[in-house]
């Protein structure tokens, strides 16, 4: 090997290395010619993917002779540009690129003679090794930081954090296997700064450290968050945002202060952050959803509503991001973050998902008119779309179309537009009739609802709604007709085994047996209330009674049942009633929230003051 190295070096002369590192030099100025452009164009692109394979060419050069020490430096250094250039044009790191690493320590080695025996040990025992022999060669020590920086960052993505602490106390010269904090462990880090007559490279160790520490301190806040840990996550987040953070990360970093703040019961600290997120001026959708549920804790609605408003609006317009119009040849911490999945507090969703949220806040804050507004503008968004968007529930977070179908009628009818509600559950049933026949619907419903087990309840949620909206209207024939339409529904096509029916994403998990008792008692009591209206007590106790039958404890049923009994001067039975109420337990809440169109739906037949009604009753009974 000693004499191939010294052929090497005699073929290898100074003037070739000097050509050798003109041409890297030449190809990294190239690099950053094109970063920066404004316009991300084929031809910038075109020219970017030459400039990586320029480097693919160069680096086959310099690793056809066999590995000498003068060389090195170079070799490494193109290595590191090699990898840099191409992550930033795949936007990620792949597993070519580290075995370029490999092959770089490897080289390393070969001039130690030390590589047969390391080869068993893996990328751990290949970095050790380098890492002490480089102590007899001082040139390499700045080309082997930079790629020892790459390497740590490959194993942060991939969370190999044990092989991250174990390099980075072998750069910082511990012998020892602590369990150190890696924030801690990557600021002792001090990488050798680059000689003036150093191969030119697209990021040096230091810069690439930089990058490593804030997208750690990010990344474990984000985390600490998520997971409840909140004086950890403020740390890490404060540390994040005293990095080298650019901007579209500093307002990320910012939003998730602000979160934090939120949760930890100090919103007025929280809203400085997003007032702070938003004069960074990349995007404001992050930090508006996270005010509007800062002013949503602290009561405020109007602020609240006025957040979602702008929400809408910044998802609404055409952005071209900075980040993703500009040629950015080097690795950024926003390259190095996982994309927010629902469950982050970063995940600020879509505009129709923006929408639904500012609809369904305005219904459940008394403001019908705008709710209606909104979900008509939401419906017409989706349903008007070139895409087939009315179909079977996916995996996708937040309601389906056809629940948004019904808090539209719901909010409809809130809004004393019963006709519009009328159209909306038209429209609705016209469409899921597509999803299942209409003979199997009633002559196999059972068999239909394993299939299909959200179908009879979307169907059943929608007589209920077109009974109130025929209520409005004082329709009372058409209004028992739909209510009775409900019931049958639920009676017939729903199983009684909660087994038999499999939920599903979108409705089914909104649906155990107590929400479903939930909407018979709704369409009972509605039709209740009908029976009434038309003077036909007798129908209405029967209905008032299955309803307290069914959801023993319910005290809107109770109600109901103990004033038609007295209308009806049958005293001793109310009595009895009364008397039974008393010794059941007060109807337990759902640990499922109920779909909003029901809350809405039962808010309508909730007597006032029911709880002092009853009271009077008792004391009028006895």
């Amino acid at each position: 090997m000693s004499s191939q190295i010294m052929s090497a070096l005699s073929q290898t002369s100074s003037s070739t290395l000097d050509l050798w590192k003109d041409k890297n030099d030449r190809l990294v100025e190239q690099a950053r010619q094109l970063t920066g452009g404004s316009r991300l164009s084929l031809r910038r692109q075109q020219l970017a993917q030459d400039t990586l394979e320029g480097f693919r060419e160069l680096l086959l050069t310099l690793q056809g002779l066999p590995a000498a020490v003068p060389a090195l430096p170079l070799e490494l250094t193109v290595i590191c540009n090699y990898i840099i250039l191409g992550a930033s044009l795949a936007q990620g790191f792949t597993e070519d690129l580290t075995q370029d690493v490999q092959r770089g320590l490897e080289r390393v080695l070969e001039t130690q003679s030390q590589l047969e025996p390391k080869l068993q040990q893996g990328l751990q025992g290949l970095w050790h090794s380098v890492l002490s022999a480089s102590s007899l060669l001082p040139k390499l020590l700045p080309a082997l930081h930079c790629l020892a920086s790459l390497q740590a960052i490959f194993w942060m993505c991939t969370d190999h954090l044990g092989d991250l602490a174990l390099l980075l106390q072998t750069l910082n010269g511990i012998q020892t296997e602590t369990s150190e904090d890696l924030l801690l462990l990557i600021k002792s880090w001090s990488p050798p700064p680059e000689k003036s007559d150093a191969p030119l490279i697209l990021q040096d160790a230091e810069g690439l450290r930089d990058v490593l520490l804030t997208t750690l301190a990010c990344r474990q806040g984000l985390q600490e968050l998520i997971t409840g840990s909140l004086p950890r996550a403020l740390s890490r987040l404060h540390e994040a945002a005293s990095g080298v953070c650019p901007p579209s990360v500093l307002v990320q970093v910012y939003t998730a202060l602000g979160t934090c703040l939120r949760k930890m019961g100090n919103p007025q600290r929280a809203l400085l952050y997003l007032t702070a997120a938003l004069k960074v001026g990349t995007t404001c959708a992050l930090p508006l959803l996270e005010a509007s549920r800062i002013y949503r804790q602290l009561g405020d609605t109007a602020a609240e509503l006025e957040s979602l408003e702008l929400l809408v609006e910044a998802l609404s317009a055409t952005h071209s991001a900075t980040h993703s119009s500009t040629l950015k040849f080097h690795i950024e911490v926003e390259l190095l973050l996982p994309k927010p999945d629902p469950a982050s507090p970063l995940h600020c969703g879509t505009q129709s998902q923006a929408k639904r949220l500012l609809a369904s806040r305005c219904l459940q804050t008394g403001r019908a008119e705008d709710a209606a507004e909104h979900y008509l503008d939401l419906l017409a968004m989706l349903l008007g779309s070139s895409e087939p968007r009315f179909s079977l529930p996916t995996s996708s977070p937040g309601p389906c179309i056809p629940e948004l179908c019904l808090e539209a009628a719901a909010a409809l009818i809130q809004a004393s537009r019963a006709p519009d509600a009328l159209t909306v559950c038209e429209e609705l049933l016209s469409r899921i009739s597509s999803l299942i026949p209409k003979t199997s619907l009633w002559e196999n419903a059972r068999k239909r609802t394993k299939e299909l087990p959200y179908c009879p309840i979307w169907i059943s949620a929608t007589h209920l709604l077109q009974g109130q909206a025929w209520s409005q209207l004082k329709a009372r024939k058409e209004a028992l007709s739909e209510f009775s339409q409900c019931l049958e529904l639920l009676f017939r096509a729903l199983p009684e085994d909660k087994e038999q029916g499999a939920g599903s994403n979108c409705e089914q998990k909104c649906w155990p047996d107590v929400a479903l008792k939930q909407l018979q008692v709704a369409a009972l009591l509605s039709r209740g209330l009908e029976w009434i209206a038309s003077g036909q007590d007798t129908k209405a106790l029967s209905d008032f009674l299955l309803s307290v039958q069914i959801c023993p404890g319910n005290r809107d049923g109770s109600f109901y049942l103990l004033q038609t009994l007295k209308r009806l001067e049958r005293r001793n039975e109310a009595a009895a009633f009364w008397r039974e109420a008393q010794n059941q337990p007060l109807q337990e809440e759902a640990t499922w929230s109920l779909p909003l169109y029901l809350e809405t739906c039962l808010s309508w037949i909730h007597p006032p003051n029911c709880e002092a009604l009853l009271k009077e009753f008792g004391t009028s009974l006895l």
